[in-house]
């Protein structure tokens, strides 16, 4: 299996891409640490993936904590000996859907703030550990607006742009003690969570949202959620052993050019 004998950490696993990931994680024969906020979530996922027979520990952090991440971390590094893999997928809350220009300067800044803080927070405890251990890698997700032009993402786009920035400065840091660090960028997925609860509360709005986001990109598909977690397997592996300082474009296509102009045929 391509994560045997590896130690993941994630951060926000118990939302519906976290614990994605994590069970594909478990599926590929590492042991997962999963955190997040609400233990019961967490725990939920932790005992799906023991179910299945794989290797799974759920405990409570505060993503944004710096004392509670490194506590733990501490923690996991002395029970397991080595951490191989820390992926934050911790959830923000973002308002969307309105011009730039009628924002308040809070509504635009505190995505930004909070995904930076969350990101950093988790990085540098795990870079700090795989400093000393000449081995590891740090994952995060981006969305699309971090590589186009995207209008009415407000501050979630400046936000998707500086995590991309920030893991490539960190991979060019970190890579002379042999720790990678790599960034998955998702066109969205429309079975996470989010959506599904959006399109059961505004099915019309949201149909059409859905809708020109297919139509957006060069597969008029977008992504699901399997297709970030198993990236994030293959990353996570010895086999992308000399990837790193890069942002890995899972989005069908639409970063690298709208082409929903082209008719099917």
């Amino acid at each position: 299996m391509m994560l045997q004998n590896k130690n993941a950490v994630i951060y926000g696993a118990g939302g519906s891409l976290g614990g994605a990931v994590a069970k594909a994680f478990a599926a590929a024969g590492a042991r997962v640490f999963l955190t997040g906020r609400n233990i019961a979530s967490v725990q939920k996922v932790a005992d799906e993936i023991i179910a299945l027979g794989g290797l799974a520990e759920a405990a409570q952090v505060d993503a944004f904590d710096e004392h509670n991440i490194n506590s733990h971390l501490d923690a996991v590094i002395q029970q397991a000996g080595i951490i191989n893999v820390s992926f934050n997928l911790a959830g923000i809350d973002v308002k969307q859907g309105v011009p730039l220009v009628s924002l308040t300067m809070g509504e635009f800044i505190l995505p930004v703030t909070q995904t930076l803080q969350t990101r950093f927070l988790t990085a540098k405890a795990a870079g700090n550990a795989m400093m000393k251990q000449r081995s590891g890698v740090i994952l995060s997700l981006t969305a699309t607006p971090g590589g186009i032009g995207y209008p009415f993402t407000a501050g979630f786009a400046v936000a998707c742009t500086a995590v991309e920035c920030f893991s490539a400065n960190l991979a060019a840091e970190l890579g002379v003690y042999g720790v990678r660090v790599v960034n998955i960028r998702s066109g969205g997925s429309p079975d996470s969570k989010v959506f599904k609860d959006a399109l059961e509360t505004i099915p019309d709005e949201m149909g059409g949202v859905l809708n020109q986001m297919e139509n957006d990109s060069m597969l008029k598909q977008l992504p699901l959620m399997s297709d970030i977690a198993n990236t994030a397997v293959f990353l996570a592996s010895d086999m992308a052993g000399k990837i790193t300082g890069c942002t890995i474009d899972v989005t069908s296509g639409t970063t690298a050019g709208l082409n929903y102009r082209v008719p099917r045929l």
